[in-house]
């Protein structure tokens, strides 16, 4: 199935034989000429500028409704964010993944970002909720 949004997201992590936890994380857009030197090699190069990580969380699809419902209680955190990058962890035997495996994934995500590298691995989507295609 092609997920071009997030309802076929959750549609999608729902359908799976085993239990899915989201892992979200939420990155600011930046340009490479606003960056010191030192910030450019912990950002991802994207188009011309950079991404640079801002807050991770996950979520059990019983924790999620909406893209608009993440995105406002993103909002509440106060934090300002441009994309979020997603990931599916599966679960094994019918047992939700471990705080360990979910710590696991999140750090990898977010070593990602910062390396530049894989990020074709994972689902965007801007603050509206729409799609985003990295290229590369």
């Amino acid at each position: 199935m092609t997920i071009s949004s997030f309802d076929d997201l959750l549609r999608t992590a729902a359908a799976q034989a085993e239990p899915q936890r989201l892992l979200f994380l939420f990155a600011q857009k930046g340009e490479i000429e606003k960056r010191s030197g030192a910030a450019i090699d912990r950002s991802a190069t994207i188009s011309g500028g950079t991404l640079t990580p801002i807050m991770c969380v996950d979520k059990g699809l019983d924790e999620l409704t909406s893209f608009d419902g993440l995105s406002q209680e993103s909002e509440a955190l106060g934090k300002s964010w441009d994309i979020v990058l997603v990931a599916c962890m599966a679960g094994k035997q019918g047992v939700m993944p471990s705080a360990r495996e979910v710590d696991q994934g999140l750090e990898m995500m977010v070593s990602a970002v910062q390396n530049g590298s894989q990020l074709t691995r994972f689902l965007a989507f801007d603050r509206t909720g729409e799609p985003l295609q990295f290229i590369g």
